[in-house]
């Protein structure tokens, strides 16, 4: 089975909002082994039970997981990383300049961050965001959370990553901050890809699918677009744009990154939770749940529960479990193992 790697000195971990569980799945298969994890959303719960049966999932509000309910939780484990990604909206590219990061009540899943890290005492902690967190108010942000760290003791970096460096066939963008109480030498993964995967590798040799067409394969059932909606797509080609649709056919707003079709000879842009008007290369229709999971190096055998449009979700707020293995990986290497 993909999710149960090997034990090296019984790593553990923790893993905060988990989600679906890209960010587990990496550290599984580095050999990690997992104490708990928590996530609020029923339907990335739902999926995450499914796919990670021995673990142990907290499917509540982390606000409300007091400080004795963690320590429970931990008891006869030495907590070697805590890992996640805690959603943050106090940094929009409008942005709150002049206001602190830590003070904004946006930003309280942060806090709750840096709280079960204080708790937990780990060795190592990994935190993932999105890339504009590194520059966000002059740089600001990225100090003031370091400095947060730094307060707890912890020797801290972080770097823009990108997955498409790690095997993942996506150019997705990620701040990662890695910190550490036992060494004052920060390493993060090595470039293992120069040549980047692209969609035709991830894609191609999956079943053809037409819009409404569904295959025995899980999660592999194609949306069912209206006419108007095929009618426009069909004017665009293997990585063209929104430009090829007449003009008085053409959307006059939106995303830009809607209503293009995947440029097959390159990696995929970056998955989101919603690609209903980004095409695949060749067909007219858009992506698949299991070609979005393909695209972030989610296993064929990972089944994602829920609607439709819950799943999309999951596969886009998700770290892309190669690039989450990279991480580990490096994490063990500091941990000497």
């Amino acid at each position: 089975m993909h999710r149960k790697g090997k034990d090296i000195k019984a790593l553990k971990y923790i893993d905060l909002f988990s989600g679906a569980g890209g960010f587990s799945l990496g550290f599984d298969r580095s050999g990690f082994q997992n104490i708990f994890s928590v996530d609020i959303q029923k339907d990335f719960c739902k999926t995450y039970k499914a796919n990670f049966p021995s673990h142990t999932l907290i499917e509540e509000d982390i606000t409300k997981l007091s400080d004795e309910r963690i320590i429970a939780l931990t008891k006869g484990n030495d907590v070697d990383v805590v890992i996640g990604g805690p959603p943050c909206q106090g940094f929009s590219i409008a942005g709150n300049i002049g206001r602190k990061f830590i003070d904004d009540p946006r930003n309280k899943l942060f806090q709750e961050f840096v709280r079960v890290v204080k708790v937990t005492n780990p060795k190592y902690f990994v935190m993932e965001n999105v890339a504009r967190l590194y520059t966000h108010n002059k740089h600001l942000t990225r100090k003031e959370i370091v400095a947060d760290f730094n307060k707890l003791g912890y020797t801290v970096e972080c770097k823009i990553l990108n997955s498409a460096d790690y095997g993942v066939p996506q150019v997705r963008k990620r701040v990662i901050f890695i910190g550490s109480r036992v060494n004052e030498t920060i390493v993060f993964p090595d470039i293992s890809h120069t040549e980047h995967l692209t969609v035709k590798d991830a894609l191609s040799n999956l079943p053809k699918l037409k819009s409404g067409e569904e295959s025995t394969l899980l999660n592999h059932k194609a949306m069912n677009h209206t006419q108007q909606m095929l009618d426009k797509m069909g004017f665009i080609k293997d990585g063209e744009g929104r430009e090829k649709i007449p003009l008085n056919l053409r959307p006059k707003s939106g995303d830009v990154r809607k209503y293009i079709k995947y440029n097959s000879a390159k990696p995929s842009i970056t998955v989101t939770g919603d690609m209903r008007k980004v095409f695949h290369p060749f067909a007219n229709r858009a992506l698949t749940v299991r070609e979005l999971a393909r695209l972030q190096t989610f296993p064929d055998d990972f089944e994602f529960k829920s609607s439709s449009i819950a799943q999309q979700q999951q596969v886009g707020n998700a770290v892309p479990p190669l690039m989450a293995e990279a991480i580990a990986n490096a994490v063990k290497k500091m941990l000497d193992v």
